[in-house]
């Protein structure tokens, strides 16, 4: 017998009407992701019809080669779907100490690398375990929100510094030092950073690190745009000590958003924890990313990704002088990620506005600098360049030919 309609809707009604419980007060402290909404409202208006240029979201415009995407088709036809150990396997969590010894002159035990699902998880995994309720975690300001939000979740307090150009953006030991207090429990570091694509002196970092410890604080290092370094060769965190915590991904060198694999390296006596929160947590990272990923440190692979690294760089080299050329202040070159920081002061007040204005007018998506901070959010625009040169160079065509108009007196 089929359901009266009618019994339905006041069922529905009903149950609208119910008082529900009140969510963790944590939620409210979470802000929205206000990169994602710019991207939706862009994606909508390319539904319309609208010629759009994305150059908001931080994902690369390459895809996993050709290696990694046989990989992950042979895992599935020979079934290797079920769970993994907590820690990742053994094959990939070898693969990634090898490489992060090859690529930034580290000595990395395999048994301290805590594969992850994504990045994300790896960072609440470690906010996780280190920080407790009410403890204080000190952090750049502007910085990548999540990485506010991940503390915030494990009921830690956030503590953003207003750091500018003479810092390159970036934490230094006198500041950190400077807002240590009792309540502190660590640092989280992201070198190179997003939103500025600036990355901290390795000297400097392990004066940062040096303060952290004296304080028996913790330091989480986000490394994930460490392999997108074009000022020399990059050298890791893990070079000042066994006692940091870094974070590394398969989304930004490897190319891998959607598969959600990232990593954790661990002090040795740490790993045990870290296992036993992640089996309870996740389970384990997704089975056939794991197996595709293997493929990611082959000679063929690993030869790509070098070329579009250089395809990056490239990018780089002729984004930021086209930008100066229009007229927005780049108070800090980028040294690796795939983000220019642009001061947008000599058009606008508001970079919200002028960000809006821009989408809907010309066609091009970049994003307002308050997701990152609030240390002049309205002053700066955050630009990512993981866009072919072709679209890169429409771009600034478009804005060449508005620009003018916008100029303030």
């Amino acid at each position: 017998m089929s359901a009266d309609p009618n019994t339905c809707m006041n069922s529905s009604a009903h149950t609208d009407a119910l008082a529900l419980a009140p969510l963790a007060r944590r939620t409210a402290l979470i802000e929205p992701f206000r990169v994602m909404e710019l991207v939706k409202r862009a994606m909508r208006l390319e539904q319309c019809g609208r010629s759009i240029i994305h150059l908001s979201i931080g994902e690369p415009d390459f895809t996993a080669p050709e290696p990694v995407t046989a990989a992950l088709q042979a895992a599935v036809s020979a079934g290797n779907t079920g769970y993994t150990g907590a820690l990742g396997i053994d094959p990939l969590r070898a693969a990634i100490a090898r490489w992060q010894g090859e690529q930034f002159d580290v000595d990395v035990d395999p048994g301290r690398v805590v594969v992850t699902a994504g990045a994300s998880g790896a960072l609440l995994l470690a906010c996780t375990a280190l920080v407790d309720p009410g403890a204080k975690v000190l952090m750049s300001d502007p910085c990548y929100p999540c990485n506010r939000h991940f503390v915030t979740a494990t009921s830690g307090v956030p503590v953003p510094i207003p750091v500018g150009a003479d810092s390159r953006f970036q934490l230094t030991a006198a500041a950190v030092r400077a807002h240590w207090t009792a309540d502190v429990a660590g640092v989280l570091l992201a070198t190179p950073s997003n939103p500025t694509g600036t990355s901290i002196p390795f000297d400097e970092l392990g004066r940062v690190i040096d303060v952290a410890r004296a304080h028996r604080g913790f330091s989480i290092v986000d490394e994930i745009y460490l392999g997108l370094s074009y000022e020399g060769r990059p050298r890791s965190a893990l070079a000042h000590g066994q006692d940091i915590v870094v974070a590394g991904s398969f989304s930004k060198y490897f190319h891998m958003t959607g598969w959600r694999l990232g990593w954790l390296v661990v002090p040795p006596a740490w790993v045990p924890t870290f296992e036993k929160l992640a089996q309870n947590l996740f389970i384990c990272p997704s089975t056939l990313a794991q197996q595709a990923a293997v493929a990611c440190f082959g000679s063929e692979a690993q030869a790509i990704y070098a070329a579009r690294r250089d395809e990056f760089r490239a990018r780089r080299d002729y984004i930021v002088p086209a930008l100066k050329a229009l007229g927005f202040g780049i108070p800090v070159e980028p040294d690796g990620a795939f983000y220019v920081y642009l001061d947008c002061s000599a058009f606008s007040d508001s970079s919200t506005h002028f960000a809006s204005e821009m989408l809907e007018q010309i066609g091009v998506a970049i994003v307002p600098g308050e997701d990152f901070g609030s240390h002049q959010p309205q002053r700066y625009l955050r630009l990512s360049y993981a866009a072919s040169m072709a679209k890169l160079q429409e771009a600034v065509s478009r804005l060449a030919a508005w620009l003018p108009s916008r100029l303030r007196a």
